[in-house]
């Protein structure tokens, strides 16, 4: 069948109902000249002229309106229909529809006030206007409740902050989606890996599914007046903060860590002397560490009690030890680890669950510009940039102290440290510190008192010193029953990572989190009960 346009049966309806109404004015026009003329019409409906015209004049003027009407209704039906309201015409007139204003959702473990910064910056830029971008609305959930915020709201735009090891999770989880066009221009210039960490993720088809936008390293910022004043040594190595030196002051602490459960940083940390020290030997040092330490909910609390010299040092990612410095000048000052850290890219990443692709993209090539880069040298933030081009800006070359610690970092002393073997028991890692290091801490501290008192006083030997500290910390001698085989087990890394993926389970976690708990308050008890406690 011929395909007929919507136009030509437009015109053609219009011409039908033109010819129609010519019909009808002809119809009554013919009535009309019925009384003013001596028409009479036989039974069969024929017209005979017996009488004469008695105003030729109107006849006239009635035939010429007639015959003007019918044709300017033909001329009409042939016209294109107006343009409707807001659609420009043929010569460019009419009001232009405006662009949609786009909200883009971003999801992030940055604090907020890098992310005021950021989003002051981004909104007043050129890519913001281009795009239409307006607003940005930031979520700033715990890491652990990542996965299902991001399914359960279903349109987040961008993943951005929070370590490699928990993009890695994002990516495992089908939530990444690969970055593509123009944003891939400045992701192409930028290091694939730093210092033997990877800076950038890629698929199975060799796409880019998250990259770095800022340098991260580890370690803790030390309060030199705080130390002096309680005659404590300057420690260089992780392991000296959970040596029995600075337990001395206890019950006041001299150490600060922030939880697990809510720092992103400090479970790197933790991480990071896991594979320095091995399984066994790393966790006596975080339990003993957590003796030692007052433990915050946030990383930020650890840093502004090292600046006001309520604690004498405090675990901090780089850029808080930076930022403390430059609050308390001779004071604060930043250590990397001389027994081993990592240098790695923290990353941003583009959702599947975006629903403004393009704007989200150019949200994250802003990022990782030179301009949006600038944001890291804030004297507020002090990041190390992942795009050395900033230092080539003027607000880059009046950050040389900056550029002096970038450099300072790429040469730290760093482990082999594998992020797919930290993925692999982080979320077991992150509960059992919390439920037998934070939730049981008097218990623990009580003990771990006692234990120092102890071997001050002479009371017990070097050896019975250790063999006790190693039963109080020594993971693979807590023992408790598996909820999934009812039977007796120990913490092993082998076991943590049996379980790991179970830890997303409520029920489970909730279970597992009580029986620790337990299981280490009674240890505890035991080692200060063996002490005469």
């Amino acid at each position: 069948m011929e395909n007929i346009s919507i136009d030509i049966i437009i015109v053609r309806a219009r011409i039908l109902i033109a010819l129609f109404m010519s019909y009808r004015l002809n119809f009554c026009f013919g009535k009309y000249l019925y009384l003013i003329t001596d028409l009479t019409f036989n039974k069969s409906g024929d017209c005979n002229l017996n009488g004469s015209i008695k105003y030729p004049y109107i006849l006239f003027v009635v035939i010429a309106l007639a015959v003007a009407i019918g044709g300017y209704l033909v001329w009409q039906s042939f016209q294109p229909p107006p343009p409707s309201p807001g659609t420009p015409g043929p010569g460019g007139g009419g009001q232009p529809t405006q662009p949609k204003q786009i909200t883009l959702v971003v999801i992030s473990r940055h604090g907020l006030d890098i992310l005021g910064k950021v989003e002051t910056a981004f909104l007043s830029s050129s890519i913001a206007r281009k795009y239409n971008i307006t607003a940005i609305q930031w979520l700033t959930p715990a890491a652990h409740l990542w996965v299902s915020t991001i399914n359960a709201r279903g349109d987040i735009d961008v993943a951005w902050g929070g370590g490699p090891v928990l993009f890695d999770t994002l990516f495992s989880e089908g939530l990444l989606k690969p970055l593509n066009g123009s944003v891939l221009n400045v992701v192409n210039k930028l290091p694939d890996t730093i210092s033997g960490s990877p800076a950038k993720r890629f698929d199975s088809n060799g796409n880019v599914v998250w990259v770095g936008a800022a340098i991260s390293s580890f370690g803790f910022t030390i309060n030199k007046d705080y130390l002096k004043t309680y005659n404590l040594p300057e420690p260089d190595e992780w392991i000296d903060l959970g040596n029995e030196t600075y337990g001395l002051t206890l019950p006041k602490t001299s150490v600060g860590v922030a939880n697990a459960v809510t720092s992103t940083s400090n479970t790197r940390m933790y991480e990071i002397i896991i594979q320095c020290y091995g399984w066994v030997d790393g966790w006596k040092i975080i339990t003993l560490i957590g003796a030692n330490a007052e433990i915050y909910d946030q990383s930020e609390a650890v840093r502004e009690s090292v600046i006001s010299k309520r604690i004498g040092v405090g675990l901090t990612i780089d850029f808080y030890g930076y930022t403390a410095q430059i609050q308390a000048p001779g004071a604060a000052y930043y250590v990397l680890p001389k027994d081993g850290t990592i240098v790695n890219a923290d990353p941003i990443a583009l959702l599947k669950t975006s629903k403004n692709v393009e704007a989200a993209q150019a949200f994250i090539e802003w990022v990782l510009s030179p301009e949006g880069q600038k944001i890291w040298l804030d004297p507020n933030i002090n990041r190390m940039p992942i795009n050395v081009e900033v230092f080539n800006t003027p607000e880059g070359k009046m950050r040389q102290d900056l550029y002096l610690q970038y450099n300072l970092t790429l040469k730290a002393a760093t482990i082999e440290f594998s992020d797919e073997l930290a993925s692999s028991y982080e979320q077991a890692l992150i509960w059992f510190f919390d439920s037998t290091i934070v939730k049981p801490q008097a218990e623990l501290r009580s003990a771990w008192i006692k234990l120092i008192q102890a071997k001050i006083n002479n009371k017990i030997s070097q050896e019975e010193f250790r063999e006790l500290v190693d039963i109080l910390t020594n993971p693979t001698k807590l023992t408790f029953i598996d909820p999934l085989t009812n039977e007796p087990t120990t913490f092993t890394m082998e076991y943590a990572q049996k379980i790991n993926p179970h830890m997303k389970n409520v029920d489970f976690r909730t279970n597992i989190c009580s029986i620790w708990r337990n299981a280490a308050i009674a240890r505890y008890q035991q080692v200060a009960s063996a002490l005469g406690g």
